[in-house]
């Protein structure tokens, strides 16, 4: 009793009420955002699963809370291996969906291997890298790179889930230069990079798919056609600069519920909200936000060891690059790559995901003090 008392009381509510508050507001949206365009026709039930979906990500957040993070450390290659199972399992029977392969059937349920897969990458990654002494040199560089880094890359590439592969190559190196890279290897890594640009970016374009292409097209020339490959982008542009300053308010947008608006529960999100609430309703968000993000760069100071230090720094860092990214998206300064807002778009496998990756910064926070003596 003694213990549950003084998890209770180093229990890092400030995170937690952070979430869970983001987590509403995106309920609301998507229930606002999927309501049917005329009075009374049916209206479809996205925001009723991502409610089970919240109550699930609570009790695994509970659950992750429970126990010390270490444990984590000790079984992170073995995450990691059915990490990479799963994903070479969605290449061989992956269900099929938007031009992508990336879901995997269990029974009457669907589920997203690279949304756990990403928690799974920092975790291993972060046990690595606080097993090395001092800087990590060249050849601890490159064997976890090439050995923890490079074959998801390749087996998400293949999906095609660009936006989380990246992801995992930025996480992989914010962490390595927080570790410390020696400066050889940070002027190695920047001429390999000059000199690889011209042959990897051919490499690169001939290898995505039409629909990839089309995206950094119109990222590039939004107005090169409107009503095709920049639809998404304009549209977006239109319901966040139809808000105005104070918005149409709660329910009155019209770019989503009229079916103008693409993926507007999902990957545009952010553009449903900022035409209902406004300019200033979008700031109240993007404060929100940042103070999550603010508490898990603290998380990451406060930590009691090196591991801890490094996972709560690898998930803050994920939750900034998928919102930035994600808001960048809506507004027309980041090509789309299918990133969603964290803990606002609907998805059952990326809430999921999110609240476990929260617990674990709660859990690290918790444990700055030694809760057993």
């Amino acid at each position: 009793m003694r213990i549950d008392r003084r998890l209770i009381k180093n229990f890092d509510w400030i995170t937690f009420s952070l979430i869970i508050l983001l987590t509403l507001i995106g309920i609301m949206t998507i229930y606002s955002a999927t309501r049917p365009p005329l009075p009374g026709g049916e209206h479809p039930s996205y925001y009723i699963r991502q409610i089970y979906w919240l109550l699930l990500g609570v009790a695994a957040l509970t659950l992750i809370v429970s126990f010390d993070y270490t444990w984590l450390g000790r079984f992170s290659y073995p995450l990691y291996i059915t990490g990479i199972i799963l994903l070479l399992l969605v290449l061989i029977t992956g269900r099929t969906g938007m031009g992508a392969q990336r879901w995997l059937n269990m029974g009457p349920l669907s589920f997203q291997p690279s949304e756990l897969f990403r928690l799974i990458f920092i975790i291993v990654i972060s046990r690595y890298l606080s097993s090395v002494h001092g800087n990590i040199g060249i050849i601890s560089m490159l064997r976890a790179f090439f050995i923890l880094a490079f074959i998801p890359f390749l087996l998400l590439v293949r999906q095609p889930d660009l936006g989380t592969a990246m992801v995992l190559i930025i996480i992989f190196l914010s962490i390595s230069l927080a570790k410390g890279l020696q400066k050889k290897i940070v002027a190695l890594f920047i001429i390999i990079v000059a000199i690889s640009i011209p042959f990897l970016g051919h490499i690169f374009w001939e290898g995505l798919k039409d629909y990839q292409k089309n995206r950094l097209v119109a990222f590039m020339e939004p107005e090169i056609d409107p009503s095709g490959i920049g639809y998404h982008i304009n549209q977006s542009k239109v319901a966040i600069g139809s808000g105005g300053f104070l918005g149409k308010g709660y329910m009155n947008g019209t770019q989503g519920p009229l079916r103008f608006l693409p993926e507007k529960h999902t990957d545009f999100i952010f553009a449903v909200f900022a035409e209902e609430w406004g300019f200033w309703g979008s700031f109240f968000l993007l404060f929100v936000y940042l103070a999550l993000i603010l508490r898990g760069l603290d998380t990451t100071m406060k930590a009691k060891d090196e591991f801890g230090r490094f996972l709560a720094m690898g998930i803050t860092f994920m939750f900034s690059v998928y919102f930035f990214v994600n808001v960048g998206m809506t507004l027309g300064v980041m090509p789309v790559v299918g990133i969603p807002l964290p803990f606002m778009s609907y998805g059952g496998t990326a809430l999921l995901s999110n609240f476990i990756a929260a617990g674990i910064v709660i859990n690290i926070r918790t444990r700055r003090f030694e809760l057993f003596y």
